[in-house]
């Protein structure tokens, strides 16, 4: 029966003019576990709607959207109001779209018909039409086409509107590319010959996990997409990264402080103290024995401490630039100070670590030459920096 279902579509697809080689790929092999896979995907959906509305309705969670859409709404009417206000330039502006999509309707139709020779396949410079079905497919071709002379023909509109001042043009090309992108052919399942053959050869899981990462990834920004980059349940702080030896000596509001096992017999005086980013946190200094710069230093005789950067959440509301020296860098010296009795340390601070290890030198600085009596500015503690990277 399927055998023949397949024959029947291939001999209609000869009729109009296609390949059945094309066409293959596209059919649905077994509707039943494409329904239920659907099915799945819209379950999943439903979780994501979940999340993503939940937050909102318990007030956790504010969309700062309604001056934005305002904005847009407001420039892009300017744009509209030259074109609608004078019924010449309007004729003109729609001229110009229904040309372009007859000239590129007369073409798809010259390969429908069975006389139309197939043409060799030119190179698109838009990556997002990579795949040989945007030009190939008859189909998707016309999709790829018309797409194009929309978004060009929007775009126009813009720039060929008279009258608008310099930055009301701006804003207005911005809001069209990101329009223009968003309504992409790409972007879809059904319009998107990649997707659309996953989706079949698949018979739509590939729609259930993506899916059910939507789900997880909004739960995972607390009602707010956190698209992950990479999979987190593979790797577990302490077992297959930032397994160098050692272990937490002291903890503030905003940071702990780890010091390193010593892995020679003798260790050189003066300790060092790395000042890792917020984003990266310690560990992208400590992935693993072959890629940890902490572990070489260990190896080479220092006495390694880090500071481990908590993750801000509505506690941390109030601290400032400031808090974050005093309770973490100046917190991670009085830590040294006391672990090894060393006033002098040697300090390395990585991305935004380097930039608040900085500023802690400068502000300790000011503090001495001020005749300050803070504790923290002693002038018989000294810091080495090395090279903020």
């Amino acid at each position: 029966m399927t055998s023949t279902r397949e024959e029947a579509g291939q001999g209609g697809a000869k009729a109009a003019g296609f390949d059945p080689k094309l066409i293959e790929p596209y059919v649905v092999k077994d509707p039943q576990a494409l329904t239920l896979n659907v099915a799945k995907a819209l379950e999943n959906l439903g979780k994501a709607a979940s999340s993503w509305l939940g937050p909102r309705e318990r007030g956790e969670v504010v969309d700062p959207v309604s001056e934005p859409m305002a904005e847009l709404v407001k420039t892009m009417s300017k744009v509209s109001e030259y074109w609608m206000s004078d019924p010449k330039r309007t004729l003109e502006a729609q001229t110009q779209l229904l040309a372009s999509m007859f000239g590129m309707w007369t073409q798809t139709l010259s390969r429908f018909s069975s006389e139309g020779e197939a043409q060799p396949l030119q190179p698109i410079k838009d990556k997002r039409f990579a795949d040989e079905d945007w030009q190939r497919n008859p189909f998707f071709d016309f999709l790829r086409q018309a797409y194009v002379i929309l978004s060009d023909w929007a775009e126009k509109m813009v720039t060929q509107a008279e009258g608008l001042d310099e930055h009301t043009r701006h804003k207005a090309e911005f809001y069209m590319r990101q329009i223009t992108a968003a309504l992409s052919p790409t972007n879809f399942v059904i319009t998107n010959p990649q997707l659309y053959r996953e989706t079949v050869s698949s018979h739509g899981a590939n729609l259930v996990k993506g899916m059910q990462m939507l789900a997880e990834d909004i739960a995972a920004g607390g009602g707010d997409l956190r698209i992950r980059q990479t999979d987190t349940s593979k790797f577990k702080v302490g077992e297959n990264m930032a397994v160098t030896p050692g272990k937490v000596i002291a903890q503030s509001e905003i940071c702990e402080v780890i010091q390193y096992e010593a892995a020679t017999d003798t260790v050189l005086k003066r300790p060092l103290l790395i000042c890792p980013p917020w984003i990266n946190k310690f560990y992208i200094l400590d992935l693993n024995p072959q890629k940890s710069f902490i572990k070489w230093c260990v190896e080479q005789g220092h006495t390694v401490f880090v500071i481990s950067w908590v993750n801000p959440d509505e506690r941390h509301a109030k601290k400032d630039w400031e808090s974050y020296i005093r309770e973490g860098v100046d917190f991670a010296l009085d830590t040294v100070e006391k672990a090894t009795g060393e006033t002098q340390v040697n300090a390395i601070g990585y991305c935004v670590g380097g930039t608040l290890l900085a500023a802690a030198l400068a502000l300790h600085a000011q503090r001495a030459t001020s005749g300050s009596p803070a504790r923290r500015c002693s002038p018989r503690r000294s810091i080495s920096p090395m090279p903020a990277i």
